[in-house]
């Protein structure tokens, strides 16, 4: 399915509308990091024109490079919601999410009003993972799928309702990843290598919504950057549902559960520096779960407690 791969379209965006800000900076001031306290038109249309310049362009190579090696159809959709255990649904929340704070976050420092960040930048994760859903839909290999676009309003509501709520994120979508067994009994799906695992094998990844204490309680004595997570995650999957088990007449497949996980976090955005290039990098990379002492407690009947989860 092609949402194992809208993590890494995640990043890479991301990554583009840093270096593109970074090369900007290069030629300005240091005051280029400061947030604008007034609509600064300049930064304002630097940002509409990169944005629209990258989400074309990575549409532009999504379909070129993944879709034109399949065969079209008619639009149509498909029901989905049962596979990977939902693994796939939240990794959609996680992109919507952190696309459209990414987008918030540029046009806060460009000075716009809280208005039109929500309107124009927290909605840019959601925009853009509809138009890939519409690619699906015409692709006769996938189909257009209502949960995954149920997904990405989830993220996308988790961002923009924390706004209109607290006006900050007081709870974030984080990731972790460990490496698994079951990515040997199927390389070509799960990956080949570390890095293709990350992307593809949902047994070792882990999604959370890690909320900052000191935030709900801003009198009391909590480090600022002391966070407590909730995570999900799930194992035994080698393919997105057990048809794949009956098709190829597979005996003893591995059992499919959930996990449950109760972990500490740091929320790198609360760190304390002066330097505002240290503090887009802790902004950039906020979505990893930092590894921390954690609870497990599995749909198996069984509880583990990890010194270090990843």
């Amino acid at each position: 399915m092609f949402i194992t791969n809208l993590f890494k379209h995640t990043i890479v965006t991301s990554i583009i509308v840093l270096f593109t800000f970074s090369s900007i900076a290069q030629q300005q001031s240091v005051s280029f990091w400061e947030k604008s306290d007034r609509l600064n038109t300049k930064r304002r249309n630097t940002i509409y024109i990169t944005e629209a310049a990258t989400a074309s362009l990575t549409l532009i190579g999504i379909h070129q490079l993944w879709y034109a090696n399949y065969d079209s159809s008619s639009f149509h959709t498909i029901n989905d919601s049962n596979d990977w255990l939902q693994m796939d649904k939240v990794g959609h929340a996680m992109s919507a999410y952190y696309i459209g704070k990414t987008g918030m976050n540029a046009l806060d420092w460009a000075g716009e009003t809280k208005k039109n960040k929500l309107l124009y930048g927290a909605t840019l994760g959601f925009g853009f993972l509809s138009i890939v859903e519409i690619f699906d839909g015409y692709s006769k290999e996938w189909g257009f799928s209502p949960s995954d676009i149920l997904a990405n309003a989830t993220g996308t509501g988790l961002l923009i309702g924390q706004e209109l709520l607290w006006d900050e994120q007081r709870i974030l979508m984080k990731y972790s990843f460990h490496t698994t067994k079951y990515a040997n009994q199927r390389p070509e799906l799960l990956g080949e290598n570390f890095l293709e695992q990350t992307l593809k094998d949902y047994n070792g990844q882990t999604y959370w919504l890690s909320g900052n204490i000191w935030s709900f309680n801003k009198e009391s004595n909590f480090p600022r950057w002391l966070n407590v997570a909730i995570g999900y995650g799930a194992e035994g999957m080698i393919s997105s549902n057990t048809n794949y088990f009956i098709e190829n007449n597979i005996t003893n497949p591995p059992q499919r559960h959930r996990q449950l996980y109760l972990s500490l976090d740091v929320d790198l955005s609360k760190i304390n520096t002066n330097s505002k290039l240290l503090q887009t990098l802790f902004s950039t990379i906020n979505f990893i779960k930092i590894p921390a002492p954690t609870l497990e407690i599995s749909t198996k009947r069984s509880t583990k407690f990890h010194l270090l989860y990843f």
